[in-house]
């Protein structure tokens, strides 16, 4: 199934397996997952929600320090 997929202002169509979870989207892009904050369809979500065709998937990457 094919998902729009967004990484600090790059857009990109990725095509991947149905049923895979956000969780299984980072793994595959190589993204840890306590690196980065993930919106599906503008909204904030957990990793263990499940992707389906169509959707957008936004990577905001989060800053941190001391």
């Amino acid at each position: 199934m094919k998902i729009k997929v967004i990484i600090n202002e790059e857009k990109e169509i990725k095509e991947i397996s149905e049923g895979n979870t956000i969780k299984d989207l980072l793994k595959i892009l190589e993204i840890p997952s306590e690196t980065v904050v993930v919106k599906r369809n503008e909204f904030i979500v957990i990793e263990e929600e499940i992707i389906k065709e169509g959707d957008t998937i936004e990577i905001i990457k989060v800053i941190y320090g001391g």
